[in-house]
């Protein structure tokens, strides 16, 4: 009976102690707080943020480039108009002239075209400037704040990374030698209270 007994005592002895380990990570965990998922969302955020900063700047680029071509077309018709219009002094008859009327017509209509959209694309790449420069301003403070959280976050791992990587041996090593049904039920009650805790001291009875 008091071999029993003294086994049943090493067993709560053990988890006891891997009790007492696991209390002091989740405190280093505590310690921590939620800078780890802060620093996450922010870096999360921040991706996506510059995802829209690229898709604004192409949009910029496209509009510029746009607005070469159809300075280009506009140059040609006017070319073509002017061409046109000499040849409307030399016709042998209406239907090279209607032709050609045509042809000025067709080439005026481009023209406007291409004016309006250049005038179009314009206004769009002055719009998209401006949420340019909103967004640039806004992730410049959020990179400000991931780099504080960092900072605050790398000062807490400097001091506790030591003493938590000694933690997490001691935990493993103590594992391996308790009997693998008690420390199933360890950490499913340890998993169902959300202060940690499984094993604790009996006070006063």
């Amino acid at each position: 009976m008091a071999k029993k007994d003294s086994v049943i005592a090493n067993k709560l002895d053990q988890l006891s102690k891997l009790q007492e380990i696991h209390t002091k990570i989740d405190q280093i965990q505590i310690l921590k707080g939620e800078l780890p998922i802060e620093v996450a969302d922010l870096e999360d955020e921040i991706a996506g943020m510059n995802t829209r900063l690229n898709k604004i700047q192409t949009e910029i680029t496209d509009s510029n480039e746009l607005i070469i071509t159809r300075n280009n077309t506009i140059k040609d018709a006017n070319a073509l108009i002017t061409r046109y219009e000499r040849q409307l002094d030399t016709v042998k008859n209406n239907r090279e002239f209607d032709a050609l009327s045509k042809e000025i017509e067709l080439q005026k209509l481009d023209v406007k075209i291409s004016e309006k959209k250049i005038k179009e694309a314009t206004s769009s790449i002055d719009y998209s400037k401006g949420l340019l420069d909103d967004l640039k301003s806004k992730i410049d403070i959020k990179n400000d704040n991931l780099a504080a959280k960092n900072k605050e976050l790398g000062h807490i791992v400097a001091e506790t990374e030591k003493e938590e990587v000694e933690l997490t041996k001691n935990s493993e090593e103590l594992q391996l030698v308790i009997d693998e049904k008690l420390l199933a039920a360890y950490k499913r009650i340890r998993g169902s209270y959300r202060n940690g805790l499984a094993v604790v001291h009996v006070e006063r009875n």
